[in-house]
Parts: C-alpha cells; sequence; structure tokens
C-alpha cells in the first residue's frame, strides 16, 4: 500500500465503485463513448445489495407490462426496473410479469445487462482506501492491489444502516440481519424502530404470529399516495395500519425512544423509556422481547484518506453534491445512482432505479462536456412560437424522464436572436442555470411538476375542490403532475406559464393545450421597452 502521491500513466477515464444498477448503466454510457473505464464489484456478480434487499424480497418498483401501447419511450413511465439501453429487447419487462417483482429476478436482469455490453467490471473487488495521485485517484483494494482513474464515481449506494443515536440501541437487532422468519417471532412482543417502507415490510410480515407489534419513529407517517415520493410509505406495505386502526393488538407511536436497557442474558426482555409526541410529551416504560431497528441507509466514507474525503450532509448519510452530481469539495470525485438522492432528498425520485438511470444519462452527458469536449446533444428548431409549441407538445406527451425526475430533470430550449434555436432533452434544471449550455441566452426549461401544496390535501377528499382538467384559466393552480415551461435570461425567472391538467396525461388539445403556449412563446419573445431614462 503506497503513502505518497502515486502516477500512473496508465490511469483510466473512469473508476467507479458499485456494480448495481447505476454502476452498470454508467458503465454502458461509457463504454458506448469510448471511454476508458473499469467498475470495481465488491460481490462475486452485479447487483450485490440486491440480492439481500429488500429483506423479504418482493420490490416496491413497479413493472406494468401491459400498458396499451407499443411505444416504449411511453412504457418506460411504467417500467421502474429496467435500465436505458439501445438494446429494445433488454428490458425488466421480460423477466417478470408481477406488478411488484421479486429482487432475485431483478440480480438476473443485472447479470443479462452487463454480459450483454460486455461491461468491463473487477468482481471481488472491494476499495478499502480512496486518495488522489498525480492523474487523479489511487484505489486500493481488499488485496493490496492499487487501480487508478483520472475521475472516480461512486455507485456504491447507501450500503451501511443508519442507526440513529439513542443509548442502548446497540442491543437491539437491525433490519440489515434479523430473521426474516416470522415463527421465529411467535408470541413475541416486537418493536420496530422506523416508520418508512422497510420498517412496515418487517411489520407486515409478522402480524400472523407475534402477539404485539409497536411501529414508532419521531415523525408523522408520510403515504407515498399523498406525497408522491415513492420513497414514503406504499400501499403494498401498509396491512399494519389496518391492524392499528381497527383495534388489533398492534399500534404506531409517535415520539422518541429516550433509551433502551436490556436484561441480562439471551432471553432478557427490553425496557424502552417513549417520549409520546402527541400526548403532552408522557414518559412510559414499554417492554418488549424483541426491538429492530429499520431506519435507513448511509453512505460509507470510510474508505476516503482525509485528503479527498467528501464532504457529509443530512446527518452525514450522503455526500454534499453540486448540480453536476460533483463533490461539493472533491473535485473530480462524481457520484452516481441513489446518491444523488441528496439533490432533490424526499422530493423527487434519484433515489430509484426509475429516477436515477436519467440522472446517469444526464451524468455521462456532463462529464462529456466537461472533460471531453463534447456537446450536450441538441435539435436544432426554428425560434418560431408555433414551432417551439410544437417540440414541447411532443415531447411532454412521450417522455418517461421529465416524468420521473419530476421537477428535477427537464428538457432545456435556448433560442437565438438569429431565428434558431437548440433542443436540449433531459437537463438537470439546476445544472442548466450555471452551465454553458445557457450563458449569455435566452431559455426556456420544461419539467412536469406537481403543484406547490399537492401534498397538503387528501386527494381522496371529494370535499376538496381541484382545478378541472383541461382549465386553461386555472392551470397554474393545478396540483396533478402538468407540463410548466419558464423563461429564464442569465439566471433570473421572466415567466411561467402552467399546461392545462389532464386526466389521461396527454396534452396536445390544439386549444387547450398547443394555443395557449405558443401565445407564452410569443409574449416572452416580444421586445420590451426600454427601461425609463435610457
Amino acid at each position: 500500500m503506497h503513502n505518497e502521491p502515486l502516477h500512473s500513466p496508465d490511469a483510466l477515464d473512469y473508476l467507479v465503485i458499485g456494480g448495481g444498477p447505476a454502476g452498470l448503466q454508467l458503465g454502458q454510457l461509457l463504454g458506448a463513448a469510448g471511454h476508458r473505464y473499469r467498475i470495481l464489484e465488491a460481490g462475486d456478480g452485479p447487483g450485490t445489495f440486491f440480492r439481500t434487499f429488500p429483506r423479504h424480497r418482493q420490490l416496491i418498483s413497479i413493472n406494468k407490462v401491459h400498458t396499451g401501447t407499443d411505444d416504449a419511450e411511453l412504457n418506460l413511465r411504467m417500467d421502474w426496473n429496467s435500465l436505458l439501453s439501445p438494446d429494445p429487447d433488454l428490458l425488466f419487462t421480460r423477466y417478470s410479469k408481477r406488478y411488484f417483482p421479486q429482487a432475485d429476478d431483478f440480480v438476473r436482469y443485472l447479470a443479462d445487462f452487463a454480459e450483454a455490453f460486455g461491461l468491463d467490471i473487477a468482481y471481488g473487488t472491494r476499495a478499502v482506501r480512496i486518495r488522489r495521485d498525480d492523474d487523479g485517484f489511487a484505489v486500493t483494494d481488499q488485496h493490496g492491489r492499487d487501480h487508478h482513474g483520472r475521475r472516480l464515481v461512486m455507485a456504491t449506494g447507501v450500503s451501511l444502516p443508519h442507526v440513529p443515536d439513542v443509548p442502548g440501541i446497540e442491543t437491539a437487532e437491525n433490519y440489515v440481519d434479523v430473521s426474516v422468519d416470522p415463527e421465529d417471532f411467535t408470541d413475541q412482543r416486537v418493536l420496530i424502530l422506523g416508520k418508512g417502507n422497510s420498517a412496515l415490510e418487517t411489520a407486515d410480515n409478522l402480524i400472523e404470529t407475534a402477539a404485539v407489534i409497536h411501529v414508532a419513529g419521531p415523525h408523522s407517517l408520510r403515504l407515498a399516495w399523498n406525497t408522491h415520493y415513492v420513497g414514503h410509505l406504499r400501499a403494498v406495505n401498509n396491512n399494519f395500519l389496518d391492524t392499528y386502526q381497527l383495534k388489533s393488538q398492534n399500534a404506531l407511536l409517535d415520539g422518541d425512544v429516550l433509551a433502551i436497557d436490556k436484561e441480562p442474558g439471551d432471553g432478557g426482555r427490553y425496557r424502552v423509556r417513549f417520549s409520546f409526541s402527541r400526548a403532552d410529551d408522557i414518559v412510559k416504560e414499554l417492554v418488549y422481547d424483541r426491538i429492530i431497528v429499520c431506519t435507513g441507509f448511509r453512505f460509507d466514507a470510510s474508505p476516503f484518506d482525509p485528503g479527498c474525503r467528501p464532504e457529509l450532509v443530512i446527518d452525514d448519510r450522503f455526500a454534499a453534491l453540486t448540480p453536476a452530481y460533483e463533490s461539493v469539495n472533491v473535485p473530480g470525485l462524481y457520484f452516481a445512482g441513489t446518491l444523488t438522492q441528496q439533490r432533490d432528498f424526499k422530493k423527487s425520485t434519484n433515489g430509484f432505479i426509475h429516477g436515477f438511470r436519467y440522472a446517469v444519462r444526464a451524468l455521462s452527458r456532463i462529464l462529456d462536456e466537461r472533460h471531453h469536449g463534447r456537446p450536450w446533444p441538441y435539435e436544432p428548431l426554428a425560434t418560431d412560437p408555433s414551432a417551439l409549441a410544437d417540440a414541447v407538445v411532443a415531447r411532454v406527451n412521450r417522455s418517461s424522464a421529465l416524468w420521473q425526475q419530476f421537477g428535477v430533470i427537464g428538457d432545456l430550449l435556448v433560442t437565438a436572436a438569429d431565428g434558431q434555436s437548440r433542443y436540449h432533452e433531459e437537463v438537470p434544471v439546476a445544472y442548466a442555470h450555471d452551465s454553458a449550455l445557457t450563458a449569455g441566452a435566452d431559455y426556456f426549461t420544461v419539467t412536469l411538476e406537481y403543484g406547490p401544496d399537492h401534498d397538503k390535501v387528501d386527494p381522496f377528499d371529494i370535499t376538496v375542490r381541484r382545478t378541472a382538467q383541461n382549465s386553461v384559466a386555472d392551470a397554474f393552480d393545478a396540483s396533478y403532475l402538468h407540463p410548466v415551461i419558464r423563461h429564464f435570461r442569465g439566471g433570473a425567472l421572466l415567466g411561467t406559464h402552467h399546461m392545462a391538467e389532464n386526466l389521461e396525461n396527454q396534452w396536445d388539445h390544439p386549444e387547450v393545450h398547443h394555443a395557449p403556449l405558443a401565445g407564452f412563446f410569443a409574449r416572452q419573445q416580444a421586445p420590451r421597452p426600454a427601461a425609463a431614462g435610457r
């Protein structure tokens, strides 16, 4: 193992740490672009994480095989597991017909994806030390071998359990290795810490055997069908809520665990001091046979030397990233996959395959721009209001990237005074504002978005007024997913246009959608009166 900076004339263009879906997606894109790369994977095959998780083996990423259309782009809106690929047959929908598929089928799919593209993957290679060298980065594996890359991409996912700072919590069991056999919990009192999908998935598994199940956490339970964030509790995991609300022996506890004390011996019970947040801060001692910690995961930054350790945020669970998915304090260190959810934490979909597959493609284009002199792809377009509206309407009615990465990834329409425009697809919106793509030009972002208060009301409450579909006058107040077009100059917002909601998500009516949009482009392009005194 080297202690001094290294120099390697044979450094690869990119080292990618992690052979999960993000690493494979990036490897395919880097290889197609002709870059020299290698993926370092600790396991003996791709998708090691999914060989264990989720523990009960049912994915919550939907796999809708029958959509009524053969449009491949549209179908990706309902296919949350496939990676992006030039092979139209390499889709996860060919591996399972289940709406919520099994994790083992996904592992098979990833292995076939890696083989189909001949990805350069070093299996059985765990990164144990990461440091700078003269050419970029040096990564030492568990065998003492060094790997060199001019740039480093972390695609490891959140691989370590996130454990809250509670006295005695180390005596409890953890979601990552607790038994998944319900019979092991027969007639026991069980406390599950956490209110996310792993916690409720675990609770559902124990309903038939455990005597009492309490699910506890300091925050309100968030339901995905209300918040539109797919990482909040999904309906497929919420059977436990029935057992609580309909007066079984189970309960949902709102508050904080202050301390956990385990009685001596293997069969010793747990005594938990719990502060109830909705009962005048009452503190009670509760007794359990088992405690299972299901409080999420975090990024493992331990291999990094101090000189290139990325800054961490959100309880040290994620690296802090720029809009280019680069570490804010370590130039040349990029991130892909679930680690990029720091940019849209609990708001959009970078934490999930159906979201980050587009962020990985955006990252590959950012890398091409920055390091290989390759401009972001675009289609030339006449700067005519009707032509601009045609292009936008065509995209919002088919794009899966804008649909999945709502509010985060959008199309970019850069206009020019010479009557020509550039239409760039799938640009991270935050990146667009500070990019050379928009320097010195007027530009429009095209996104799909929910309304600002979409998660504040019960969507099933028929007494709550909703904006009528196809209502042009009320489009600005739409709460459901709909296209939003914004006009910027120098990063300053000059105008916003909301296209009217539509039940079938078809924003192509000539009078309702196209004509108002063309009018917006015309108004925004009209000469502005000179300021007084000039």
